[in-house]
């Protein structure tokens, strides 16, 4: 079991934390005497937790902020705190307010809202103290969570009872935290996160704000990650869901998932400037569903109703397709002619599960025919590949990914299938310590719609839980570049 050290200022905060709470004293220079003193103990793991000021207008007594950072006076870091919002996230899984943010430590207590206004601004921190970034030499490389209980607040008053009692719930956490502490194998899959079509998709709406100015519409979230759509949006893109809400002749950006000829209609009679990021490999499947029903086939297709690409596949020939999402639903098909069937597949779906649905398709309907090549994407190919070499050699795999995305779900059942234990993972705050507990190698992998930053992220937020050796397994090399629509290219 992992050894803790925890480090609080006052009395009365380390008898609120229990053994084996160290108190270091109020103020900066007693902060430091005890991070002198307590940089050499034998623990596995640091954690300093007390008392601290709101900065923040929204936080109230007994709300507790986790450091992302400690910072000075003036807004510089100081000491940078990954992994807090695993912390932040236990808090909150126990029915406590947490927030994970920077938090500044000061040479004496910022007294009245006018200070805290001016302290706020200058730092961007959330809450104040006068010991954390004093305290933090004392973790010397070890896995360190600050974690501040607010005992005022400007405008709220002093909350002593539910500061006391939040700051007895943080002690519960910060022993879980470090029973969950040691040192772990990290293995990145290659190739991970964004493919050629979502980097495309992104660049498009990031030149049309750049060449029309905001607002631009996105109809639908440009590629299936929140990160992603929550960043062009603070760039001036505006998500919709349909047409209707869009102004006649403003500028809209198509997704990547594909849209029907109906809305293309739609688009040209509101008279807007439309700028298509249809992933060509999506593109393709248009294509080859146009074609089939051109020459009179009845076509499957294989895929996950209500998802946007299907609807856009869909909407090309809808009285001529099927959409099926299993084996079991091919004998329940009903073909205007059984000897003119064909079939197409969403670009996303699992390869494995896939070719089943195939495979009964051709034992009811001998003569079908298919796409003149695969319609699963390349990356979802590559990704599930790596996916499954992870599962082969580790005890648990985290996917990167956000939940309406279909590819990123894949991921997670394919590690399943092939006997690993598999969680999908928006951030940081969706690493479950259960998941991890007693795994010594953690494979890690990203959907096709994933940044790799929030990857980097998330690997960074795993040094919480101790040392981490990375490794990465290679698959496949990835060189795919699509070009522009016209109407951005330079």
């Amino acid at each position: 079991m992992s050894e803790l050290l925890l480090i609080a200022p006052m009395g009365i905060e380390a008898r609120l934390l229990g053994k084996p709470a160290q108190r270091s004293g109020i103020g900066p220079r007693r902060a430091r005497r005890a991070a002198a003193r307590l940089v050499s103990t034998e623990h596995d793991a640091v954690a300093i937790a007390g008392f601290a000021g709101a900065l923040a207008p929204e936080l109230r007594p007994g709300d507790v902020v986790v450091a992302t950072e400690l910072r000075a006076r003036d807004g510089r870091v100081v000491v940078e705190c990954p992994g807090a919002e695993v912390i932040a996230s236990m808090l909150r899984g126990r029915g406590m307010s947490a927030q994970a943010g920077p938090v500044v430590s000061v040479r004496s207590p910022a007294i009245g809202g006018r200070t805290r206004a001016e302290l706020r601004k200058a730092s961007g921190a959330l809450a104040v103290d006068m010991e954390s970034a004093w305290l933090a030499p004392a973790a010397a490389g070890r896995p360190l969570v600050v974690a501040r209980v607010v005992l005022d607040a400007p405008g709220r008053g002093v909350g002593g009872v539910r500061a006391a009692r939040a700051l007895r719930e943080v002690a519960a956490v910060l022993a879980e935290w470090a029973d969950n502490v040691h040192p772990r194998d990290l293995v990145l899959a290659a190739p991970r996160a964004s493919c050629a079509g979502v980097e495309r998709a992104i660049e498009v709406v990031e030149r049309a704000l750049d060449r029309y100015g905001p607002p631009v519409y996105m109809r639908k979230q440009i590629v299936h990650n929140r990160h992603v759509v929550s960043e062009l949006e603070r760039r001036g893109a505006v998500c919709v869901d349909q047409l209707e809400e869009i102004p006649d002749g403003a500028t809209v950006v198509f997704s990547a998932h594909g849209v029907s000829p109906q809305v293309r209609e739609q688009a040209r009679r509101k008279r807007l400037n439309v700028v298509d990021a249809t992933c060509p490999l999506v593109s393709k499947v248009h294509g080859e569903a146009r074609r089939f029903a051109g020459d009179g086939y009845s076509i499957v297709l294989i895929g996950h109703e209500g998802h946007e690409e299907i609807e856009g596949t869909w909407g090309e020939a809808p009285e001529q397709i099927n959409v099926i999402a299993s084996a079991e639903e091919v004998d329940e098909l009903d073909v205007q002619d059984p000897a003119r069937v064909a079939y197409l597949t969403q670009t996303t779906l699992a390869v494995d599960e896939t070719s089943g649905v195939v495979e009964r398709l051709r034992e009811r309907f001998p003569e079908i025919v298919g796409p003149r090549s695969d319609d699963i994407c390349y990356a979802t190919q590559n990704r599930q590949d790596a996916v499954k070499a992870l599962a082969r050699s580790c005890e648990v795999v985290l996917v990167v990914g956000s939940r309406n995305s279909s590819n990123s779900n894949r991921l997670v059942e394919v590690a399943e299938r092939h006997g690993c234990r598999a969680k999908l993972i928006d951030s940081e705050a969706d690493i479950d310590l259960s998941l991890l507990n007693g795994a010594r190698r953690i494979g890690v992998t990203a959907g096709a719609s994933s940044p790799e930053r929030i990857v980097r992220r998330i690997v960074g937020a795993l040094g919480v839980l101790g040392p981490v050796s990375i490794s990465e397994h290679q698959v496949a090399a990835e060189e795919v570049k699509f070009t522009l629509p016209r109407e951005v290219r330079n």
